[in-house]
């Protein structure tokens, strides 16, 4: 891959304000795990090394899915919305994808106007993060 690729990548892409929606996917399950963004580095270490990186915007870093949880995401899949302003990243999930300890960040349903808990914990978030 040389830069004119990344480059001509780059320019279907639409960083409102630097960054893009992202969105998760598990390849096994077809479940959405999280919504995240990129930024144009994010984008790049991820289509260039095929794990998953991102903008953290509470850190203001860019941040390799997995590095402190060893919860990883390899790139399987990515799709590029009909705006070019949101990507879809289809994963091999290693672990949970929430650091809730949950697989999915969607771990919460809404019901009769009450959130309720519909799934287990894959990990204890406090034996990963110290949380």
């Amino acid at each position: 891959m040389n830069n004119k690729e990344i480059d001509d990548l780059l320019s279907y892409l639409d960083f409102k304000d630097g960054l893009l929606d992202v969105v998760i996917q598990d390849k096994k399950s077809g479940r959405v795990l999280m919504l995240a963004h990129m930024n144009k580095d994010a984008f790049v270490k991820t289509y260039k090394e095929g794990k998953v990186y991102f903008w953290s915007r509470s850190r203001e870093e860019l941040w390799k899915k997995g590095e402190s949880s060893s919860h990883t995401q390899e790139v399987e899949e990515m799709r590029i919305d009909c705006d070019g302003d949101a990507l879809l990243v289809v994963v091999d999930q290693k672990g949970g994808a929430c650091h809730t300890g949950h697989f999915s960040c969607f771990y919460r349903k809404i019901i009769d106007g009450e959130l309720e808990v519909v799934e287990e914990k894959v990990f204890d978030p406090e034996n990963v993060y110290g949380e």
